[in-house]
């Protein structure tokens, strides 16, 4: 199976979500500041890593886990979604990929820390307003991966989209 957390980004709550399938952050408690900067690619990417899929490791079950960055494209999700449909068809693939959007798990606070950090270069306001939004939104991003893991083994599609707009 393959796992593609998505988002505008690609870089905050996707990595958190990646970081939490991968157990390399536990979710047993409130983040700090030090394990949320230091989660492999968060606040890392730029509008140049947009579109790039970027591999974080293969969860306990040997599943692939990757992440994506959309930018304002409606249709890129679709056009990766199609692609992989046609990629599976024409090898006789049978690999469950499961698309899931960590967007609805975005807090206030993440998305102007975002806009103020990898947008306008402003780290001393962004990051700190980042990091307040990771903590706002960590269990939501936790119960988002276990329903992503819970879908993923019950669907019988080959080619899964989690919108996620009511996974909670």
């Amino acid at each position: 199976m393959i796992y593609i957390y998505n988002d505008f980004g690609g870089t905050h709550t996707t990595a958190l979500a990646a970081a939490y399938h991968l157990k390399k952050i536990s979710p047993d408690h409130k983040l700090t500041k030090a394990e949320i900067i230091s989660v492999p690619y968060f606040n890392r990417l730029t509008s140049a890593d947009m579109g790039t899929l970027i591999f974080h490791g293969i969860d306990d079950d040997g599943n692939s886990v990757y992440t994506v960055g959309r930018g304002s494209s409606k249709h890129m999700l679709a056009a990766l979604s199609n692609l992989s449909l046609l990629l599976q068809q024409k090898y006789k693939g049978s690999e469950k990929i499961i698309f899931s959007n960590t967007s609805p798990t975005v807090p206030f606070a993440m998305t102007i820390g975002g806009l103020c950090s990898r947008w306008l270069k402003i780290d001393f306001i962004g990051v700190p307003l980042l990091v307040i939004g990771a903590k706002q939104c960590c269990n939501d991003i936790v119960r988002l991966v276990a329903y992503t893991k819970k879908t993923a083994r019950t669907t019988q599609k080959t080619v899964t989209v989690l919108q996620n707009n009511s996974f909670k």
